[in-house]
């Protein structure tokens, strides 16, 4: 006789292992729907358990839910701005743009019920975590402008103006059918960042000197040139400021 085919052995989740089930479960939703369409009851069916079983590791209900599901794409939002700080400056910002813009085109509904606010579920908490957001991308950027510790006002502003003009570009894509296609948004937004920075540069010592250092790491030909194209011309004007 054959033998009977062994039945698998279950295995049970650890509480963590458990618990990051649910989560992934949640953030798949609320990534196409808003948080105000979804129950816990869709979330217990896409994770395949028992609406027990959600409350059990989310006794706060759904609110509970959509914080740690938020808290877990900030921090993945946090990431797409960690490029090492090595090449042309514009090279690096393109590489985080292009991780952002994936971000966003993957969680296109969510992204924008997260940022555009009004949703029942916005707390104060889920505000602060959006803040949070915004605030490590200004700080990595900063960083790749060798500024993170001595950023000055002028400076700093600039900088948190390029990252509200990439969220608000971001969800007039979304709205637009996500027109131009990526790439062409990724320029056009490294394009802005590198308009704003040669403005500010030719006011303000600091960023003229930051500047100065930026044309240092790119390149005349190809994409990185982009900064070197823009800027000069306005670095000779405010030749003072260096």
């Amino acid at each position: 006789m054959t033998p009977a085919a062994a039945t698998p052995a279950y295995r049970r989740l650890s509480v963590e292992e458990r618990r990051s089930q649910l989560l992934g479960a949640a953030l798949s939703l609320f990534a196409h729907r808003a948080p105000e369409e979804i129950s816990l009851d869709d979330v217990a069916e896409a994770a395949g358990v028992s609406r027990p079983l959600v409350y059990r590791y989310f006794p706060g209900g759904k609110q509970q839910l959509y914080e740690a599901a938020l808290g877990s794409a900030a921090d993945e939002l946090k990431l797409c701005f960690a490029e090492p700080q090595a090449g042309p400056l514009t090279r690096r910002l393109a590489a985080a743009l292009d991780r952002y813009l994936a971000f966003v085109d993957q969680h296109d509904a969510g992204f924008s019920a997260l940022l555009q606010g009004g949703s029942v579920a916005e707390t104060s908490r889920t505000t602060a975590i959006v803040d949070g957001v915004r605030r490590a991308a200004a700080e990595q950027i900063l960083a790749h402008l060798g500024a993170a510790e001595t950023a000055g006002p002028r400076l700093r502003m600039m900088v948190r103006t390029w990252i509200t003009a990439v969220e608000a570009a971001s969800l007039i894509w979304l709205d637009e059918d996500k027109q131009p296609p990526a790439g062409a948004l990724r320029d056009w937004l490294v394009d802005h960042f590198v308009a704003l920075l040669a403005v500010t540069a030719a006011t303000d010592p600091q960023t003229a000197a930051v500047t100065r250092a930026a044309l240092a790491t790119e390149t005349a030909d190809g994409p990185a040139g982009v900064l070197a194209r823009r800027v000069i011309p306005v670095i000779s004007e405010a030749a003072h400021l260096l």
